[in-house]
């Protein structure tokens, strides 16, 4: 007897309601389980990064994206230490080599876009710097970044390379270096300092001059030939805690689609090598 009214509670809420929910039914009718991905990438990355996050973000509803910015080197001894990443982008070999020595990727890593340097001054520019013999002239105040970070590392190579050029003199990078009074640790410091008047020149890759900036900065292009063309590698790392989500965030930035974001983000190509 005691079992007829849930009976008949159970009847009724099958003929209102067209049947009662079962435990599956109600998993199905959750939302995905929320979930985060976090993304290490060089700072140079952070427009384009921040664009193809909101991409997979939409692709994959429930997802995450954190996009931590910084120097390579930086963002490198923080995976070292052990901080908690899906993936990293590196603006050079060296750092991602160094996390792949240390045991840390998961499966190899892959050359997904190139960048080029420019110098840049601000568009006051009261050092009055119209060429590169510029900023070999005493008093000049220039901005790098460190020798640890890639583009500072990339900017000394190409002040050695225009050594190279008798227009220019053997003693050009000795000269420029010497007036080198700020060594930061990313490249959107080195755009920071001269857009606010605090540098007569910095040397960022071409990709760094974004529209949110341009309007205060003049540009002047290092010549091809001593050029140092910046290679920007990707891979997952063996501590993430979203494997499947930081294959997907890898493999768009590969496609295709992630390729034209990056291009129209400043990037060149990863097979490109030449302008």
């Amino acid at each position: 007897m005691t079992r007829r009214p849930a009976l008949v509670l159970s009847l009724l809420a099958a003929f209102l309601g067209g049947g009662a929910i079962t435990p599956l039914d109600a998993e199905a009718a959750s939302p995905p389980r929320a979930t985060t991905l976090h993304v290490f990438a060089a700072a140079s990355l952070a427009d384009a990064f921040g664009d193809l996050a909101r991409r997979l973000e939409q692709q994959r509803p429930g997802l995450a994206v954190r996009v931590d910015l910084g120097g390579s080197q930086a963002l490198a001894m923080q995976i070292e230490q052990g901080a908690s990443a899906d993936v990293f982008a590196s603006a050079d070999d060296r750092w991602m080599d160094h996390v792949r020595d240390l045991g840390l990727l998961q499966g190899e890593s892959a050359i997904f876009a190139r960048n080029r340097l420019v110098v840049i001054v601000p568009r006051a520019n009261p050092a009055r710097i119209r060429r590169l013999q510029d900023l070999a002239r005493a008093g000049v105040k220039l901005v790098l970044g460190a020798d640890a970070v890639p583009v500072g590392r990339y900017a000394r190579l190409a002040l050695r390379n225009l050594a190279r050029d008798p227009a220019l003199g053997a003693d050009f990078a000795e000269h420029a270096l010497r007036n080198v009074v700020s060594e930061e640790e990313n490249v959107k410091s080195v755009v920071g300092k001269v857009q606010l008047g605090e540098a007569d020149a910095g040397i960022v890759y071409r990709s760094d001059v974004t529209p949110g900036v341009a309007p205060d900065l003049e540009v002047i292009d290092v010549p091809a030939d001593a050029d140092v063309v910046a290679s920007y590698p990707i891979a997952r790392l063996k501590a993430g805690r979203e494997p499947g989500a930081a294959r997907a965030f890898v493999d768009l930035v590969l496609s295709s689609e992630g390729q034209q974001v990056l291009a129209r983000h400043g990037f060149l190509p990863a097979a490109e090598t030449r302008r």
